[in-house]
This record gives structure tokens, C-alpha cells and sequence, in this order.
């Protein structure tokens, strides 16, 4: 059984998602993942919203439906990575519709830690930020051990 799991948000308190980051406002921001245009991406789940964020397309895109992801018994560990490189051990938590593997990713921007997607063929970590799909070469990957 593995130590962490994904559930939708109406089944689940938000404090036994995994945190992310901070957001201006000083609220939490935690990972999640939901479908766009055929690809299962990281999301920036936003409680303070009541939704998450999807970077996809040069653009930041709100979802109603998505996922969290949870621990059961595992250590949640941020390593610094860049170029779209990815750490052994991260674990893949969405895909392109080519069936490339999209990772959790973070970085500070604007005053924030920010989750989004490290998209390895890429080079970067997208974050959706403001509107937009802003890609990072520097960043923090998700392990779970």
C-alpha cells in the first residue's frame, strides 16, 4: 500500500492534503492534479478559492473538479532540481496526452511558494500564476518516501 493517495476534494478535509506552499493572501496552497484538454496535470489546489489552478497553454486555468493528494505514511521532501530534470524517487502525478509524465514542482515568485508542473521535455516547472502559465529552469520537486 502505497503511503500517500488521491482523493476528490468534497471526500477529504483539506489538512490531510499535502501543503505546497503559501499564497499572498497567507493561505495555503496544496497539490492536487485535474484533466485539461487531455492531459492530467499538477494543480495549485486553493482553498481560500475553493478550486485549483492548471498551468496548460501559456495560460492559468481555474478547475471545480480535481484531486489532492494525501499521505498516509510517507515523508513529504522538496528537492532542488532544474533544466526538467526530475530526483529519483519523485513520483509522476499526471501526463500529457502523449503520455510524457508530469511531476509536483514549486518555486518563490511574486511573494509566494507556488506549486505547478515539471514538464521534463520542457526544461522548466510551469506554475499558474495570475492568468498565466509562467515557466521556471530553477525549482523544487515532490518526493515521497
Amino acid at each position: 500500500m502505497a503511503g500517500y493517495y488521491w482523493h476528490s476534494i468534497e471526500k477529504i478535509k483539506m489538512p490531510d492534503g499535502i501543503r505546497a506552499g503559501i499564497d499572498k493572501d497567507g493561505g495555503y496552497l496544496y497539490v492536487g492534479r485535474a484533466f485539461h484538454n487531455g492531459d492530467l496535470l499538477p494543480a495549485k489546489v486553493v482553498p481560500n478559492h475553493h478550486c485549483a489552478y492548471v498551468a496548460w497553454g501559456g495560460k492559468e486555468h481555474k478547475k471545480i473538479e480535481y484531486e489532492i493528494l494525501c499521505k498516509r505514511s510517507c515523508t513529504v521532501i522538496w528537492e532542488q532540481a532544474k533544466d526538467g530534470a526530475v530526483p529519483p524517487g519523485a513520483i509522476p502525478v499526471g501526463f500529457t496526452s502523449d503520455d510524457e509524465k508530469l511531476y509536483v514542482g514549486r518555486v518563490f515568485h511574486d511573494g509566494t511558494q507556488t506549486p505547478g508542473k515539471v514538464h521534463p521535455s520542457h526544461g522548466v516547472c510551469y506554475i499558474p500564476y495570475g492568468g498565466s502559465e509562467i515557466g521556471f529552469s530553477s525549482y523544487e520537486v515532490l518526493i515521497l518516501q
